[in-house]
């Protein structure tokens, strides 16, 4: 969720009295930051990943399921836990704004040698395991869901809290406060600023997937006051947490020094909007079907902070920039030598910080990268956090930073740690099984492997990556989409032959397992200037993955052929091979996504009425078959390849033993 500084929060108008004085000294702590650790090199390229888990209470007897605001209560749990010494070993929890969300993650990050392929999803079964062992009823349960189909539905939480529309933080016609994860300030203080800097509530609209008995055009009853922003066939959500309440799965990957760390913030980009249609988990808000599959758009929306004048809806007057995009979504520029000539959209940024970063010694693609995140404003401020040390330390440029919430990020070192350059990949949606994060989290890691031992060229113009994750979040996308991606990604050799690639390059695969990449270069060794769009096609994510004869290799011949020329344990590359399978049969259709899964679950339920209506008897079912899927109580071969949804390593078997009769029945 970001920086969670410790303080008191201040208002919004105290913190737009301060914004200038955060971005002049965020902008300053960089600076020196970047100076004192520009010339790190040799770093170990370690990765890691972040699963988001919801709290789920049932009602059998009523045949209900509503998320469980306890994840607070339990992170304390594991916490004294921790302090006893009786944790869960390798693994962390932290927040999240849901007051039904935690997060886990590794305690350490996973090694750059291949055979800590190996070890993710067992990382992610402990974790788990952990939790599981704690619920102390059996009613309750947590999913590695990507959003509860009836958030803002009546009655959605547990225990049950209303909503209220003139005194609550979010003044949502649906949202309680409750919700809201109370144990740090952040949480509602973001949800209120962002409301007040907005001069309103905001406004998420979705469109309504139409069925057979849809009425149309479909409207919603609902309060005039405060829902006048909602649009007919589009389902209306006006808090924050409809957005920043979803779950996802992100992973982080350190470079061995910061020109590394650009090049895979540039390469990873194209792929982010590939990576949102493969893992397609969201089809169902605040009860209803939507005619999309991805939360981006929704998420984009809940935290979109700016004002009329920005949006440009009405001229510029009292605010300084009108800004094409919300705080949360896709990235503007590449940072790289070689991507700079893909930067093909306007960059919104700010002069005079600009200036300031070049004349502190920053170069032109960084500066202005920097000083495009920081024309937003503070929008959660703490009174103790006003001074500081511009030498040391770093809340002011992470307070701005952290809050620009896109598909990627570049991360420098945290002060005062051995932590270095790194980039985090964002789009995925969580997925119900720690099998398939674990496929989806070992499948990027392998990609940022191929690229930097291949030297491939990943790049396409800005705004078709923009015009890509439009598409990526469509309908069924996975099958019915295209989109742009290069003909050729081969940079070293004239053929797109990876195992002739590797024998030409000099980052060999000894240096991707760790040895020293601080020779790496940015500058581009072809001369495929994007004077035309002729090195593009239309690709859809099955030849994009598994690749097609006459257009293009595909990412898994690639990471298979890399595996062929590297020193990899046989139990690793089966381990790898069955992530890839998964992986090869989303993007080909022999395996549903989870959101064409729930699609089907809802059209076969003997409840659904064809009119886009998810009821509370849909959803308790639908919630049960995802625990029974969690559990590896239940098969799936139309979801997961063929017994990938048996495992029971993971599940304590007190908690086996509890589900055993639902199962049964």
């Amino acid at each position: 969720m970001g920086l969670l500084s410790v303080g008191t929060p201040l208002s919004w108008e105290e913190t737009k009295y301060y914004a200038n004085h955060v971005r002049h000294h965020g902008i300053e702590q960089f600076i020196n930051l970047y100076h004192r650790l520009k010339e790190r090199t040799n770093d170990c390229l370690y990765f890691g990943d972040e699963v988001e888990y919801t709290f789920v209470k049932f009602d059998d007897a009523n045949r209900t399921a509503r998320v469980c605001l306890k994840a607070q209560y339990y992170l304390e749990k594991l916490a004294d836990l921790a302090k006893k010494g009786k944790g869960c070993k390798d693994v962390e929890w932290a927040h999240e704004y849901a007051s039904y969300v935690i997060e886990g993650i590794p305690g350490k990050p996973f090694g750059a040698l291949s055979s800590h392929f190996n070890t993710v999803e067992d990382n992610m079964k402990r974790r788990r395991k952990h939790i599981y062992s704690l619920l102390e009823h059996s009613d309750e349960t947590i999913l590695s869901i990507t959003v509860f189909p009836r958030l803002g539905c009546p009655s959605f939480t547990y225990p049950e809290k209303p909503p209220l529309p003139t005194s609550s933080v979010s003044r949502s016609l649906f949202w309680p406060d409750e919700a809201i994860n109370n144990s740090h300030p952040r949480f509602k203080t973001l949800t209120r600023n962002i409301r007040e800097r907005r001069g309103k509530k905001v406004d998420i609209n979705v469109p309504i997937f139409v069925d057979v008995n849809t009425p149309q055009p479909w409207i919603e009853d609902l309060p005039t006051e405060g829902s006048t922003d909602a649009k007919p066939n589009h389902i209306y959500m006006d808090a924050m947490g409809f957005g920043m309440g979803l779950s996802c799965l992100q992973m982080t990957f350190q470079a061995s020094n910061i020109l590394e760390a650009r090049h895979l913030y540039d390469q990873l980009t194209p792929l982010t909007p590939i990576l949102m249609a493969l893992s397609a988990a969201s089809p169902i808000y605040r009860g209803y079907l939507a005619d999309i599959d991805h939360r981006w758009s929704v998420i984009a929306a809940s935290v979109d902070d700016r004002t009329a004048e920005e949006k440009g809806e009405v001229p510029l007057k009292t605010d300084r920039f009108m800004i094409n995009k919300s705080r949360y979504d896709s990235i503007d520029s590449y940072l790289s030598t070689e991507g700079s000539k893909y930067n093909d959209i306007p960059l919104v940024y700010d002069q005079e910080i600009f200036q300031r970063l070049r004349d502190g010694g920053i170069d032109d693609l960084l500066a202005k990268h920097f000083a495009h995140l920081f024309i937003r404003d503070p929008i959660s401020l703490f009174k103790e956090k006003l001074t500081s040390d511009d030498e040391v330390d770093t809340d002011h440029f992470e307070n701005i930073q952290s809050t620009n919430w896109q598909t990627m990020r570049f991360k420098p070192p945290p002060a005062n740690s051995q932590i270095g350059w790194r980039v985090e990949f964002r789009p995925t949606e969580c997925q119900l099984t720690d099998f398939e994060n674990a496929a989806f989290t070992v499948f990027v890691v392998m990609l940022t492997r191929v690229i930097l031992s291949y030297n491939l060229n990943m790049l396409i113009p800005i705004s078709k990556v923009d015009e890509n994750i439009k598409r990526a979040q469509k309908r069924d996308a996975v099958i019915t989409e295209r989109f742009y991606f290069r003909k050729s990604v081969s940079t070293s050799c004239s053929t797109p032959d990876a195992s002739a690639c590797i024998k030409k390059n000099q980052c060999s695969s000894s240096t991707i397992n760790g040895g020293d990449a601080s020779n790496t270069t940015l500058t581009s060794t072809s001369d495929q200037r994007p004077c035309s769009e002729s090195y593009l096609q239309e690709l859809s994510i099955d030849e994009i993955i598994n690749g097609h004869a006459d257009k293009f290799t595909g990412l898994i011949p690639f990471i298979l052929d890399y595996m062929d020329n590297i020193e990899i344990d046989v139990d690793t590359r089966c381990t790898v091979s069955r992530y890839l399978d998964l992986i090869s049969k989303r993007a080909s259709g022999k395996l549903q996504t989870t959101a064409r899964y729930i699609r089907n679950f809802v059209a076969n339920h003997p409840d659904y009425k064809k009119d886009s209506v998810v009821s509370q008897e849909i959803n308790y079912d639908l919630m049960k078959r995802f625990d029974q899927i969690s559990k590896g109580l239940i098969a799936c071969p139309d979801f997961l390849p063929d017994g990938k949804s048996k495992s029971k390593s993971s599940i304590p078997k007190a908690v086996l033993a509890a589900n055993s009769d639902q199962t049964k029945s």
